[in-house]
């Protein structure tokens, strides 16, 4: 109700504007005289002339909306809107007028009235320079009544990088959003030949490489990294100059998120990071390589864990026949379950219980459910905590998937995919080497089987549980200090998303035997994460928390590898993956080993890394290696 009536107040002020315009008007075209005025002008009915175009304006900005919006927010579109009004009254009006003039010569004259073609052009400038004129000064007026002049004090003095349309969106927001408290003061782009150009006011005054001399001089209290469409390794190379000047640094995350200019200002968020991995996410082509999981029964193992719910959030999205929750751990398949059920109301979803050590449980439901195709994510995963359980890791990891394997042969599973790891390859700790038993077990039972047998192997999984970036948070929140092995130890990351990707790729691409390796790119350096982490949570390193050094745990190494030396590696039609070509593994001696190794746990558990030595010859127990 109140906005109508203020609509209609601006009508009525709308009205006696066009009136003032056309006197305006009238008094300039003859030097504001009235004399000035031929008598056949004056005398013409000019009256008729001001109640027309009183009427004609009137309907035309209606048409044109101009009472819809909200003036206080009235920006570029609200202008454009009442230029393309005021013009095209005035080309109304002028046509009317002109139709008279012919109608006139013939003696059947409607209007009777004369009026200078030029009334109309003055009269177009002045509509825009009142009217408009009115609007914003009554924005301004609003401001200054409600105190939303822009504050000096307690205000962030902000630099934004990226002088594109993303910057000056923001810029936009900040200057329309007094109450943000974020001052744009100055913009850094690497374009030169935008150098001393302003956009919204704002000055570009210089390079990335001047980051810090800028807001140093411009006395910057936070960045803004504009940049939506900018690689991660341009991203990462930015906030290492940022991370310099001690500022907040922030982020607009990607393009899409600027289809709605109202609400960018929303979606700055603090550089996450994933932000700072040093190259692009690994993009796949879900759609096209999913069919195989559309319409058929999928099982996943470890369906509760970070790699396995989100597989399953993702196998999801393709409509299978029905999505199988396995899990020993009844919280993770709970939430993960629920999640599901909110997300996909239509999904025939399934969640088991079960411990894939127990063979007769596992068969009960492969019988049962009948999967069409199998991802087994089921593991132990943690090096240290294996590393003094080896039996448990032995159970879990080797027997386990020994079971699971043996049932996707039995009932006949289409295809069947093993979450592996980088640890697998040459390893140096006992939940690397059951790995590697993994995959030789998909790999036998691949020779003999009409399932098609694939496993996965990467690196570190940014954010998953028992991942090193939760311990860090969770070290950096207590105050520190921040625990790192070694100041060189590197990893291979990626995202959980991409990891997950890649495992559905595999399915589609596997043929049978192969182990599939993503390109991850340059490895990244512990120490470095350590540092930027702490810098992201708002910390300087070394001096609010400290880093320190606490020596490589058993079984741990300072590079980790993704390809065994006899393995070799081909291309795929993805640039990103490649195959390690299936090595023959002879079913009968493996399976007589891994049934000897089951006597061994019984009666001598203290020798089963010994064993395992004889069965992975790559593996080197009870050491560090470099």
């Amino acid at each position: 109700m109140r906005e109508k009536v203020k609509a209609k107040l601006l009508i009525v002020i709308d009205i006696i504007l066009i009136n003032i315009s056309l006197m305006m008007a009238y008094a300039l075209r003859f030097d504001g005289d009235v004399q000035n005025i031929p008598p056949e002008i004056l005398n013409k009915n000019i009256v008729y002339v001001f109640i027309i175009a009183t009427v004609i304006k009137t309907i035309c900005f209606l048409l044109f909306k101009l009472y819809s919006s909200l003036w206080r927010y009235a920006g570029i579109y609200e202008m454009v809107s009442l230029v393309n009004a005021v013009f095209f009254s005035n080309v109304v009006m002028f046509s009317l007028i002109f139709v008279d003039r012919i109608l006139l010569q013939r003696n059947i004259s409607i209007l009777n009235i004369t009026v200078p073609a030029s009334i109309f052009i003055i009269t177009f400038l002045l509509d825009i320079f009142l009217i408009g004129g009115v609007r914003f000064a009554y924005r301004i007026f609003r401001r200054v009544i409600r105190g939303e002049v822009i504050r000096v004090n307690n205000s962030k003095r902000v630099l934004i990088i990226g002088g594109g349309d993303a910057g000056a969106i923001i810029i936009k927001e900040m200057k329309n959003h007094p109450e943000l408290r974020s001052i744009p003061v100055a913009i850094i782009d690497d374009d030169k030949s935008k150098q001393g150009r302003k956009i919204n006011g704002v000055t570009i005054v210089g390079q990335c490489k001047d980051i810090v001399d800028v807001v140093k001089h411009k006395e910057i209290d936070e960045i803004v990294l504009a940049i939506p469409s900018a690689s991660n390794k341009i991203i990462n190379d930015i906030y290492s100059e940022c991370s310099k000047t001690h500022c907040k640094v922030k982020i607009l995350p990607s393009v899409s998120q600027l289809i709605d200019e109202s609400v960018v200002i929303q979606k700055i968020r603090d550089v996450n990071i994933e932000d700072l991995l040093g190259r692009d996410p690994v993009q796949l082509d879900i759609e096209e390589i999913s069919s195989y999981i559309k319409n058929q029964v999928v099982l996943v193992t470890g369906g509760g864990g970070s790699i396995g719910s989100e597989l399953c959030r993702q196998i999801a999205s393709f409509q299978p026949k029905r999505l199988i929750i396995l899990d020993n751990y009844e919280n993770n398949a709970y939430d993960i379950q629920n999640e599901l059920l909110s997300r996909f109301p239509r999904l025939d979803l399934i969640t088991i219980i079960a411990n894939i050590r127990e063979k007769h449980r596992i068969d009960s439901i492969f019988r049962k459910q009948r999967p069409d195709v199998v991802f087994h994510a089921a593991a132990h995963k943690h090096v240290p905590l294996m590393e003094a359980n080896p039996t448990e890791a032995i159970k879990n990891n080797v027997f386990g998937t020994f079971n699971v394997v043996e049932c996707a042969d039995k009932y006949k599973v289409k295809k069947f995919v093993l979450i592996s790891t980088d640890k697998a390859v040459n390893p140096t700790n006992i939940m690397g080497a059951t790995k590697r038993i993994a995959e030789m077990i998909i790999q036998a039972f691949n020779k003999q089987s009409t399932t098609e047998y694939v496993a996965v192997r990467f690196g570190n999984v940014l954010g998953s549980n028992g991942s090193v970036i939760p311990l860090f948070k969770k070290q950096i929140e207590q105050g520190g200090p921040v625990t790192v092995t070694h100041p060189e130890v590197t990893r291979f990351f990626m995202t959980i998303p991409e990891a997950v990707q890649l495992v559905i790729q595999a399915g589609a691409m596997a043929k049978g035997g192969e182990i599939f390796v993503l390109d991850m790119g340059q490895p990244v350096r512990i120490y470095d994460l350590a540092k930027n982490l702490i810098k992201l949570s708002g910390f300087e390193p070394e001096v609010d928390i400290k880093i320190e050094f606490t020596g490589l745990r058993p079984g741990e190494k300072l590079y980790e590898e993704l390809l065994l030396a006899e393995e070799g590696l081909q291309s795929t039609v993805n640039d990103k993956i490649f195959v390690a070509q299936p090595l023959f593994v002879d079913f009968a001696l493996l399976k007589r080993e891994i049934d000897y190794l089951k006597e061994i746990i019984m009666t001598d558990a203290d020798s089963v890394k010994d064993y395992i030595q004889k069965i992975v010859p790559a593996y080197t127990k009870d050491s560090v290696s470099a």
